[in-house]
């Protein structure tokens, strides 16, 4: 069954999918920061009272949510260049994963943040603390701790997600895949090789999560994985 399958030629494109490999787990890292940024404006906007700051984030959440991510990647790739606004393919690929990953972890630090029960939050208000010491002092020690990992899911949907930027010529692991399968005509040790580095990814990633919960003492909650 193996017999044409060729570990030498792997071994011949290892310094491809290590850059693969490197790639990929910097514009994750990346992304995921801006990603971050998007979750926490969202969520603060979308619980403000203000339906101004209100209504514009749940838009947009449900825009992001209800569309896939590959028709906001072309959007970004081949629609902007026709408003007269190009840019580099790695910045486009970048941007459409913090964005899109943004609307969930809105969602997430949302609930984490709604999680908390009333009665803290008025005994912060009786003993006469502002909404800014509320949040610092009592509603987001106690979120932040049952957003990690969750968080940490959606870091595991976004590293997945970043194969779609193959498709915009990004040089991550699905890219090297594709060299491999086109170069030498061996699409079977192209995607198993890409397969295999996306697993350790994966599971690095998905014990991060399991440890951080049972450090943290709570319950892994899923998200998209």
């Amino acid at each position: 069954m193996l017999e044409n399958f060729s570990f030498r030629t792997i071994v011949e494109y290892l310094p491809l999918f290590g850059q693969g490999f490197a790639a990929t787990l910097w514009l994750s890292i990346v992304s995921f920061a801006g990603a971050l940024a998007v979750g926490i404006i969202l969520c603060a906007m979308n619980l403000q009272r203000s339906r101004l700051l209100q209504l514009p984030a749940k838009i947009y959440i449900d825009a992001i949510r209800a569309t896939p991510l590959l028709a906001q990647l072309y959007f970004l790739y081949f629609g902007l260049p026709r408003l007269g606004i190009v840019l580099p393919e790695l910045f486009v690929g970048i941007l459409a994963l913090a964005l899109n990953s943004g609307a969930y972890i809105a969602e997430i630090i949302r609930a984490g943040i709604l999680s908390i029960s009333r009665g803290q939050v008025e005994a912060g208000i009786a003993s006469g603390m502002t909404y800014a010491q509320r949040m610092r002092l009592v509603i987001l020690p106690q979120a932040i701790r049952v957003t990690i990992p969750p968080l940490l899911g959606q870091a595991i949907v976004l590293v997945k997600d970043s194969a779609l930027l193959s498709l915009i010529s990004v040089a991550e692991l699905t890219r090297a895949g594709q060299l491999l399968a086109s170069d030498r005509f061996m699409p079977a040790e192209g995607f198993i090789t890409t397969a295999a580095c996306y697993l350790v990814l994966y599971y690095g990633l998905k014990s991060l999560a399991a440890f951080s919960a049972r450090w943290l003492g709570v319950r892994p909650i899923g998200s998209r994985t």
